[in-house]
């Protein structure tokens, strides 16, 4: 049973839940008792001014201050203070001479204070006959504030104590009762606290914890469920953004697996060519082990190239796979329009347009891309052709996008294949002879990505296929294009 309960405490909901009820359980407390205090403190101060009262009232029986005659003797005057002070409320007095309680009020008290003789010893014992002595204490009654007064006539010898108390407990009653009521208004409110804290942390946390169920649902061969995202706060938007990331894990995993079994199928042909003949070689014939020994030389570079470009398609995703640096975008295309030049003497290279700017962009892959797109165009227009390279600056939604882009007079890309000519192994003419691992188009397109850009292609009026690269530039510093419209 422990182990549920460990996990209980640990989750979200739990720990929320009991910091808010702990700070509203120590404000309440905090609020509850500082008021309880505050009126406490107003009572006594209110009980001390009635004692303090009592003292003056009977400094004015001493004086005969109202024109009565003033007492003779200590018992006269303690006779008179009982009939002249009443009691009020939750008070109690008594008249002691020499150390013995002898008056007391008739009627209209609650308590008689010589009902206690402990408190009647402890009241003579704190006496002072110089001084009047307050004091609380803890009696059969309750809790009381008293004041004892030393009361002496000069014609008397004895000696005489006034002495008036207030049942503490009595008075503070009222409050006591109130911060009572408080307590049990607070615990209900805490309770009220508690049922709506844990159905809205519920509410807030459900998409964690279908995150969680999510997450632990997902295997290595199913990565299509999603989390129900509804509402527009921070949680959801993690929902969202927890979606995007499985949606991106599932295209990764979707790629590589048909990468591999792109390689898978790519890669059997070769080997089934090689096996093939070296099951059927005889050995003692020497021109058919040279003839299948050329065969499979030729079958094994055929693999070493595609497992090349399999391991830059690879890079390609990685962040130190480009180098940017400002490029002069004229003499780029300048270059690479004479190195595509050497690929195929066979055929016309033209100059179709010339950006004029400086871009930030990795020379080096791009100029691996663009001559790409210039081999495959040779590899599919025909001989003494011409074919067209050029740059160019121009404009998507208001944004500048620099152009490279390669044009040939060939049969042109069928339409319904303009689309994935871009994907892993995909040819326009399948079994037409042409040379390469079928990943060249999907590098060009990598390596545009990797830039942030993308690659395309479609067939101009005329004849031939156009094939570009569209990558974002920071400034438009443009261009000067001989022929803007190709």
């Amino acid at each position: 049973m422990a182990a549920p309960w460990r996990q209980a405490s640990r989750s979200a909901r739990v720990r929320i839940l009991a910091s808010m009820l702990l700070v509203a359980a120590l404000g309440m407390t905090a609020a509850g008792v500082s008021a309880y205090l505050i009126q406490r403190e107003r009572v006594l101060s209110q009980i001390d001014d009635r004692l303090t009262a009592s003292v003056d009232g009977l400094q004015c029986i001493a004086d005969g201050c109202d024109g009565s005659v003033p007492p003779a003797t200590v018992l006269e005057f303690l006779n008179q203070a009982m009939k002249r002070v009443l009691p009020a409320h939750n008070e109690s007095t008594l008249g002691i001479v020499d150390g013995v309680p002898r008056l007391r009020p008739s009627s209209g008290i609650t308590f008689r204070l010589d009902d206690d003789p402990d408190f009647v010893t402890r009241v003579v014992r704190e006496a002072d006959a110089d001084a009047v002595v307050r004091g609380t204490a803890s009696t059969s009654f309750g809790t009381l504030r008293y004041v004892i007064i030393p009361v002496a006539i000069r014609s008397d010898t004895a000696s005489g104590l006034y002495v008036s108390a207030y049942d503490l407990d009595a008075e503070l009653a009222e409050i006591t009762e109130a911060f009572r009521t408080y307590a049990l208004v607070a615990a209900g409110a805490l309770v009220l606290v508690g049922l709506v804290g844990w159905f809205v942390s519920g509410r807030i946390l459900r998409p964690l914890r279908l995150l969680q169920q999510t997450a632990a649902g997902i295997g290595e061969n199913d990565l299509t469920t999603r989390i129900p995202v509804s509402g527009s706060d921070d949680v959801s938007e993690l929902s969202r953004t927890f979606n995007a990331m499985l949606d991106r894990l599932q295209r990764s995993f979707d790629a590589q697996r048909r990468l591999l079994d792109d390689v898978s199928h790519e890669l059997r042909t070769p080997i089934t060519i090689v096996r093939g003949h070296l099951e059927l070689l005889d050995a003692q014939n020497a021109a058919d082990v040279d003839a299948t020994r050329e065969l499979s030389i030729d079958e094994l570079d055929r693999m070493n190239v595609l497992v090349d470009d399999i391991a830059l398609l690879v890079k390609t995703s990685r962040p130190d796979f480009l180098h940017r640096e400002p490029v002069d975008v004229a003499e780029l295309t300048e270059q690479v329009l004479t190195k595509a030049r050497a690929l195929s003497p066979d055929h016309e290279w033209r100059a179709g347009g010339t950006a004029r700017l400086v871009a930030r962009l990795d020379p080096v892959r791009v100029t691996q891309a663009w001559l790409q797109l210039a081999e495959n165009a040779a590899k599919y227009a025909p001989t003494g052709t011409a074919i067209e390279l050029g740059s160019r600056v121009l404009r998507e939604d208001d944004v500048p996008r620099l152009e490279l882009w390669v044009r040939d007079h060939g049969p042109g890309i069928p339409q319904e294949r303009l689309d994935w000519i871009f994907d892993r192994f995909a040819r326009v003419e399948v079994g037409r002879g042409v040379e390469g691992s079928g990943l060249g188009l999907s590098i060009v397109s990598a390596i545009a990505a990797a830039h942030g850009g993308r690659a395309y292609a479609r067939n101009p009026a005329g004849s031939g296929a156009r094939v570009a690269i569209s990558l974002p530039v920071e400034t438009e510093e443009v261009t000067d294009a001989a022929h803007p419209g190709r």
